[in-house]
């Protein structure tokens, strides 16, 4: 007894642009955040979880919205995270997301949810630079700076 078995080949697809910016500090992670990344029209409505992926020589690679959430809340899965920065061969990553409330202190399930990315970084050898909790408000939380990573 014989099977066919169709076997699809996978795909994955990364279009690198030039490398223009350089990371040296939360400050230069929130203008850029702010400026380039999140949408001023939807920063205060609802959460979204994004990455940046950054080579060797801490230049941009490029970014990726991981998921878009509601009000207060956002499903992040760790196995996207990580496919993101291995199809891009990112050295570092810096996780983003943002409160529309305009509190960026983070909660329980940020906390929680850092760990397990930095856990799988880790073993990855892919180092977690930093996460950044950005407002509406021009204020952010930087996970680096307050010496939580």
């Amino acid at each position: 007894m014989t099977t066919d078995c169709i076997v699809s080949e996978i795909q994955l697809k990364y279009q690198p642009q030039p490398l223009t910016e350089t990371i040296h500090g939360a400050k230069d992670i929130h203008k850029l955040l702010i400026n380039r990344v999140f949408d001023a029209d939807t920063i205060g409505y609802k959460e979204s979880f994004k990455v940046l992926l950054l080579n060797q020589a801490n230049k941009i690679i490029g970014y990726s919205t991981i998921s878009d959430g509601g009000l207060t809340s956002n499903i992040v899965d760790v196995r996207v995270v990580m496919q993101t920065a291995l199809v891009t061969n990112a050295t570092s990553i810096i996780l983003a997301h943002n409160h529309p409330s305009g509190n960026p202190i983070p909660s329980i399930h940020d906390d929680n949810l850092t760990k397990k990315i930095k856990s799988a970084c880790e073993l990855m050898d892919i180092r977690l630079l930093d996460h950044i909790i950005v407002t509406p408000f021009d204020n952010f939380y930087s996970y680096c700076n307050e010496g939580r990573l």
